[in-house]
């Protein structure tokens, strides 16, 4: 074997490996995708319980659960920058007083229309007063940048909870309750749509395995292909030794 092919075939089964490698990597990805789908399902397939008799943390996310209590209107938020199938809006969150009204949780009562994705008029997407909600739990962020608006005083951008218990003249829950639906008495105004829980795809991981290893098959082909045809390849004159005389 010539040198430019022994270098070639060094580097060209380097370059397999490392196919190789990233294609099993994106195979990890992929089973990661998937027990976190079936985690997320079975969540979401049980049967709900009261959003209080659940720990404060992410072990319950996206866990069905109930709350009972009366809207707080006058405290509501708007969660800025929620666009929905390429239509700019926000999402409405409304504290929910439970209890002797001490405590609040924050229930994220769905998305509306915002051409500026930042405003809304509030007064019209009242709901009456609800005695049972039912949605999945989701949890606060830690914010690692303005959270409040300039322009919007209701607005905020993150939902962190150290940020948003200083608003309310409540304590806060540490979990939030996104509504799917609720019992009470039918809206006078209009209803947010609903935010679903999250899509439980596989992402491209798949294909994006199938192409490394599909990168790595060539590259092995194409190693054995040139080495082939160079072992095939007749000798140069002068290369072979002449015959010994006496």
């Amino acid at each position: 074997m010539s040198r430019p092919i022994l270098y070639f075939t060094i580097f060209a089964l380097a370059v397999s490996l490392g196919c190789v490698r990233l294609g099993f990597w994106q195979v990890s990805r992929l089973h990661e995708r998937q027990a976190r789908n079936a985690l997320v399902l079975s969540r979401l397939e049980a049967p709900p319980v009261p959003l209080v008799n659940l720990p404060g943390d992410t072990a319950v996310r996206f866990r069905r659960a109930t709350a009972e209590g009366r809207y707080d209107f006058a405290h509501e938020l708007i969660y800025a920058v929620r666009p929905r199938d390429g239509a700019p809006g926000v999402n409405i969150l409304t504290p929910l007083l439970i209890g002797r009204g001490d405590t609040a949780i924050l229930v994220n009562r769905g998305w509306v229309y915002s051409p500026n994705g930042m405003s809304i008029n509030l007064a019209q997407w009242r709901e009456d007063d609800v005695e049972r909600v039912d949605g999945f739990v989701e949890e606060y962020v830690r914010a690692t940048a303005a959270v409040a608006t300039s322009s919007v005083a209701q607005a905020v951008r993150r939902l962190d909870w150290d940020s948003l218990q200083t608003r309310l003249p409540y304590v806060l829950y540490p979990l939030i309750l996104v509504q799917q639906s609720g019992r009470g008495k039918e809206a006078t105004t209009g209803t947010p749509v609903r935010v679903e829980p999250p899509p439980l795809s596989e992402g491209s991981h798949r294909s994006y395995a199938i192409q490394w290893f599909g990168f790595a098959i060539t590259g092995i082909v194409g190693v054995a292909l040139v080495v082939a045809r160079d072992r095939r390849r007749p000798a140069p004159p002068g290369r072979h030794e002449s015959p010994a005389t006496g």
